[in-house]
């Protein structure tokens, strides 16, 4: 690995989540989604960061175009624009459920996007995983406690999900034409509870799987095949979700969380960078 890890952005977050490149900003937009935040910086830390304050929860999002990305909230999808702050509802996400929030999200190749929700408290069996694809919100999974570690393979024919809690990251064949799930899920990874927690994960370009241990301070590598290739230390122990960005996409940002136990950790909550000497995949464009 080329480069330490080191901090992208100090604003502590509650609870960051959701990292994304938007190609078209140039930049990596991320959220604390228990301060109902979603932040936006280049990828030279030097200049500011953009924050927008919503009356929601706020969890991950896909981008649309130059100056639009789909938010997911916790009572819906959402429109947003990031020039002029304008929001409008796509779609409803459980809106008739106030016990539930988003959680992990991510555009799939087909230009639809997955999202997972969950009890606010995290109750067990509250929560579910959706797609959002040509106008039409379809539940695929449930019950799920906390649905995470949604990303997709370059070939696109599986998508990995967690449960978090479970400890299990499956693997979902996809159809071909349009992406939606195939069969049931298979189990790819079961990981033991003393050293590894999944959380947010992402796919690069050769098929392996990076995913964040809430709790254990590390994000891992995976190979196509499940062999675990790296374990890298971060200064966070609850690091949440990572995302490949940058001009070549060999930049890695990844978020933690301040909430909890925690507190009064000076690098709890910040959002880290490195350079993993692997390149991420582009984001997927998410067709409305």
């Amino acid at each position: 690995m080329s480069g330490a890890v080191s901090a992208f952005d100090d604003t502590p977050c509650q609870l960051g989540e959701g990292p994304m490149w938007h190609p078209a900003r140039g930049a990596f937009l991320w959220f604390d989604i228990n301060e109902k935040k979603m932040f936006l910086r280049g990828i030279d830390a030097k200049i500011p960061v953009e924050i927008w304050q919503f009356d929601q929860h706020v969890s991950a999002a896909g981008w649309l175009d130059d100056t639009h990305v789909l938010i997911a909230s916790e009572t819906a999808l959402l429109r947003f624009c990031l020039t002029s702050g304008a929001k409008e509802v796509v779609a409803p996400l459980e809106a008739d459920t106030p016990a539930t929030r988003s959680n992990d999200g991510r555009a799939d190749p087909w230009g639809g996007f997955w999202i997972g929700t969950m009890g606010k408290n995290a109750e067990p069996d509250a929560g579910a995983i959706y797609r959002y694809y040509r106008g039409e919100v379809r539940r695929m999974f449930a019950p799920w406690t906390i649905p995470n570690a949604i990303c997709f393979t370059p070939d696109r024919r599986f998508a990995y999900l967690t449960d978090t809690p479970r400890g299990i990251i499956w693997c979902q064949a996809l159809a071909e034409t349009d992406g939606w799930p195939k069969g049931e899920p298979e189990q790819f990874l079961t990981l033991p509870a003393t050293h590894y927690r999944p959380d947010g994960a992402v796919v690069d370009t050769e098929g392996n799987l990076w995913c964040a241990h809430f709790g254990q301070g590390k994000l891992t590598c995976h190979a196509p095949d499940g062999t675990e290739r790296r374990s890298i230390a971060l200064p966070a122990r609850q690091t949440t979700c990572p995302a490949f960005g940058g001009a070549d996409f060999s930049t890695l940002i990844v978020t933690t969380a301040a909430k909890g136990p925690a507190g009064g950790d000076p690098n709890a909550g910040l959002t880290y960078r490195l350079t993993p000497d692997a390149t991420g995949q582009a984001e997927h464009r998410v067709i409305l």
